[in-house]
């Protein structure tokens, strides 16, 4: 990396789906071979050289940060600065990140990634690429995500999970974004996903970043508990 990496992460959300398979535990938190979810995400950014993690909270707040507190001591993460931002409500994802970007006075670019999300690499690639940008991978079926469609290297239009089947892009939850595009928030939620990113995207700004890497979404038990198993081979085979 040729500069700083300021990495926000997203991981104040409520976790509803996976409930049933780890309850009473925040998402990012959920266990996996002896340890959090979150630990694995962690280890695997820094190993792709980020320089600094912000994790916008909401949802039970206080146990992530307990965990995080606990957690600054370890070696891995002595050459890493990090933070918290928490909500006191829920404000989608593009409110948290507007909030995180007005409370931390971000004025450049950074990068931001779902905390309920595995990439096996692509920090340095998406980074490199001018904001905004958001990652893709494709998938065997779509119909979970949505689809993502592109026109060489930009995002054109999204397809939404309903109207979405078999093979395609899809969001990989890791994008490269600029403070300005939230400088007119007025304190209202706002998602990303359903608001932000079609906007970009009908006024040819979202550029896209295909990335040929392992990818897993945990929010639901079947793929939280394939990601399990995943890691208890030791990582043999593709997720």
């Amino acid at each position: 990396m040729k500069r700083p990496v300021e990495l926000l992460v997203l991981a104040g959300g409520f976790g509803t789906r996976l409930r049933s398979a780890v309850p009473g535990v925040p998402k990012v938190l959920a266990p996996v071979s002896g340890r959090p979810f979150l630990d694995y995400l962690v280890e695997n950014w820094l190993r792709q050289e980020v320089t600094g993690i912000t994790f916008l909270l909401h949802y039970q707040a206080d146990i992530i940060d307990a965990f995080l507190a606990a957690s600054r001591g370890s070696e891995h993460l002595k050459r890493c600065a990090m933070r918290t931002v928490t909500e006191r409500e829920p404000l989608g994802t593009g409110g948290a990140v507007a909030n995180a970007v007005r409370e931390l006075k971000l004025t450049g670019s950074f990068l931001l990634a779902n905390a309920d999300t595995w990439l096996g690499s692509g920090i340095e690639r998406v980074f490199e690429v001018e904001s905004p940008a958001m990652a893709i991978v494709r998938v065997a079926d779509t119909g979970r995500y949505g689809r993502v469609l592109t026109q060489e290297d930009k995002v054109v239009a999204f397809a939404e999970k309903q109207r979405s089947t078999g093979a395609g892009e899809i969001n990989a939850g890791l994008y490269h974004l600029h403070a300005g595009l939230f400088q007119d928030w007025k304190g209202e939620p706002l998602s990303l996903e359903r608001e932000l990113f079609p906007r970009l995207a009908g006024e040819g700004r979202l550029r896209a970043v295909d990335l040929k890497t392992d990818f897993i979404d945990i929010g639901v038990p079947e793929d939280y508990f394939r990601f399990c198993r995943w890691i208890e081979s030791e990582r043999t085979g593709g997720l």
